[in-house]
């Protein structure tokens, strides 16, 4: 089977079952699941779902069975929707993707370094005197260069100003 016809089959069991977690099963112990990915192999018999969990190790295991009890229901949804005989058989991995992120997150945050997705702040730090000289020198060029156009009547360009 080519590799694109598989991709598609990825995508569509992966958007099938977000909308079985989110609209069909009515389990209020099931918690926030997402679907992170799908990975069905060549022959399409088995399908490895990863998906994430907001909780703890306790959450994760009560997820885990409740989407494994309902991987029936899944499966037939998912036959309907790709068109094959025989839907895959559902194997359920936990993506820990997210709680490494997370941890990464924190640890920046707690040294001050700023993190790609911005939330880590970085401490400022006080000016010493050599900063402090340099900005006032920088202030002092500026004001003597915004001077001297003021006194030619050139603008940025260079060309005389009509006034």
């Amino acid at each position: 089977m080519s590799k694109y016809r598989i991709e598609r089959i990825n995508e569509t069991i992966k958007e099938v079952l977000s909308e079985i977690v989110l609209n069909e099963i009515k389990d209020p112990r099931l918690g926030l699941v997402t679907i992170v990915s799908v990975r069905v192999a060549r022959d399409l018999a088995t399908a490895r779902i990863h998906f994430s969990v907001m909780g703890d190790e306790a959450q994760r295991q009560i997820a885990l069975k409740i989407l494994k009890g309902a991987s029936g229901f899944m499966r037939h949804a998912i036959a309907n929707a790709i068109d094959v005989q025989h839907s895959p058989e559902l194997r359920w991995v936990y993506d820990d993707s997210l709680d490494r992120a997370f941890r990464i997150n924190e640890m920046l945050r707690q040294t001050g370094t700023p993190s790609t997705t911005g939330e880590a702040t970085v401490r400022p730090s006080e000016p010493d005197e050599h900063d402090v000289e340099d900005l006032e020198d920088e202030e002092d060029d500026l004001d003597e260069a915004a001077e001297g156009e003021e006194l030619t009547g050139e603008d940025e360009a260079g060309e005389e100003d009509d006034a």
